[in-house]
């Protein structure tokens, strides 16, 4: 039972975690770039990165460039579900062998 409690809760920090860290890095490269907006001379390139990047986001999204960045974020917390399942099914057969 305590495996069964263990592997929930890693499950559980693994959604949390690879569902926020694009979200974090997304919203870090935005922010970086409205700073960096500020420099002389830097206005149109980072305003047409940003405007790039948010486009990228709409692909994903439908046109909404937020609802592609939470597709984004569910698509790696997905994937990072997946790893944590097959490591914990990879150290319960290691754990057998030795």
């Amino acid at each position: 039972m305590t495996i069964l409690i263990n592997f929930l809760r890693s499950l559980a920090l693994t959604i949390i975690f690879s569902f926020v860290a694009p979200l974090i890095f997304i919203g870090a490269v935005l922010v970086a770039l409205s700073v960096i907006s500020y420099v002389p001379g830097l206005q149109n390139l980072t305003g047409a990165i940003a405007n790039l990047i948010l486009q990228f986001l709409a692909t994903f999204g439908g046109g909404s460039s937020l609802e592609g960045t939470i597709t984004i974020g569910l698509t790696c917390s997905f994937v990072g579900v997946l790893f944590d399942t097959y490591v914990h099914y990879r150290y319960q057969i290691l754990r057998l062998d030795s």
